[in-house]
């Protein structure tokens, strides 16, 4: 991959990771209600998911997942339920302070939602399919390229991620009486369900 190109691939990743999304809202959320350690886990679920998304790429079945109706409205409606399902918990939270050991004892639950929210996103399988052949090289060995790819769009969206959560996190500590909380859940909530309606909506196009 030459230089011109790899600053394109990185151009790209910083935009979509920008852009609103179910992984800034759950980073967001994770980081205010429970602070940066917690949401830093979810990141790195996310980033599990763009790896697998990579590995479907590679692999050929991006293609046929936005080629196929039913595989990309199976994976689409699952998306679409689990997101729908996470505003609902978010909506009937408790009204209870930031609670970072909280946090730390549901490492691993942050981790798997951060993984599958990403990764029942068909729609990101479908850009990534778009995007990455453009700046592959057919020449040359794909598997360093493909690592390349991996570690630009992960490094990219850590970082993104990282900021959404710490500027949640001090965000969240101003949000410390119930009523106060109860906006913060009840707003996270309907950004949940409102991504998981926009998901079912979704066509294969990118």
């Amino acid at each position: 991959m030459t230089l011109s190109a790899w600053l394109g691939l990185l151009a790209a990743g910083v935009l979509v990771s920008i852009a609103p999304g179910p992984g800034a809202a759950i980073s967001i959320s994770s980081g205010m209600r429970y602070g940066f350690r917690a949401a830093f886990v979810a990141i790195l679920g996310l980033q599990v998911a763009i790896l697998i998304h990579l590995s479907i790429v590679s692999l050929g079945l991006g293609a046929l997942l936005a080629a196929s109706e039913m595989a990309f409205a199976a994976v689409k409606f699952c998306g679409a339920a689990y997101l729908v399902w996470l505003g609902v918990q978010k909506w009937r939270a408790p009204a209870v302070p930031l609670d970072g050991e909280a946090g730390r004892v549901r490492a691993g639950g942050f981790f798997l939602q951060g993984v599958a929210v990403n990764l029942t996103n068909p729609k990101a399988i479908v850009f990534i399919a778009a995007l990455v052949p453009h700046f592959i090289d057919t020449g040359a060995p794909q598997a360093p390229q493909y690592l390349l790819i991996a570690l630009t769009l992960c490094v990219v969206d850590v970082a993104v991620m990282s900021t959404y959560a710490l500027a949640a996190e001090r965000l969240g500590r101003w949000f410390s009486d119930p009523a106060a909380l109860r906006v913060q859940n009840r707003l996270f909530g309907s950004i949940f369900v409102g991504a998981g309606v926009a998901l079912a909506g979704a066509t294969p196009s990118p």
